[in-house]
């Protein structure tokens, strides 16, 4: 029986891989990627010529079987990267994992780079507890979303494109006030990272006179007990 490996990648700086992975990524007989092109860049910086295939959002429903199939029936070793970070977390991965272990084939998983952890760490928020939430809904359910964690203890950490940063902080301000600490991410590990913290209208007004480019992860603090 075969074996799947997930292969976190870096999340913007290339030198945020691990010596394992890249051994890994070398003698593994296919690497599932989400973006063959984007992944192929970090490939051939590393001088590996592993052979590639598509796995991502709009295909995985169709293929998953037919590659817990192909590992449950040889002796191969894929390995699973997405665009950026460990699969699965807000990228696709979690129903190729649930299928490979059903069926019993061996899942290992690499620890590695993922935008939560340096976001959060950074944002001077407690992370003793904290709750992830990612990316919330575009439209339907996201108030419901944010209604839900009013009352939230714990410090919350959410995944937003540049696109609706600024939506996202005019919401998170009428349901947590404006006066509730937050700690704004973009562009983790790459040349132009920034910080913001502050209250939450003080980030609000930073990308609204600053248009918000790259990708961001808000964290906010939980509901004083």
């Amino acid at each position: 029986m075969g074996k799947l490996i997930v292969v976190p990648t870096p999340i913007g700086n290339l030198e945020d891989i691990t010596l394992r992975a890249i051994r890994l990524l070398k003698e593994a007989n296919l690497i599932l990627a989400e973006d063959t092109r984007t992944s192929g860049k970090l490939l051939k910086h590393l001088k590996i010529e592993t052979p590639q295939r598509s796995f991502h959002l709009h295909n995985e429903h169709k293929i998953v079987e037919q590659l817990v199939d192909e590992l449950s029936s040889t002796e191969n070793v894929f390995a699973l990267v997405s665009d950026a970070g460990t699969p699965a977390i807000s990228d696709p991965g979690f129903l190729l994992v649930r299928a490979c272990i059903e069926k019993g084939v061996e899942v290992e998983t690499l620890p590695g780079a993922t935008a939560l952890v340096p976001a959060l760490v950074n944002s001077g928020l407690p992370c003793d507890r904290f709750l992830f939430e990612g990316f919330l809904p575009h439209k339907k359910g996201r108030k419901k979303r944010l209604e839900a964690l009013k009352e939230e203890s714990r410090t919350i950490v959410f995944y937003e494109s540049p696109y609706r940063v600024v939506k996202a902080l005019e919401q998170f301000i009428d349901v947590f006030g404006a006066d509730r600490k937050c700690s704004v991410t973009r562009e983790l590990t790459k040349i132009y990272e920034e910080n913001v913290r502050g209250t939450l209208s003080e980030a609000l007004l930073h990308f609204q006179e600053k248009a918000p480019k790259g990708e961001f992860v808000l964290v906010v603090e939980g509901l004083r007990e």
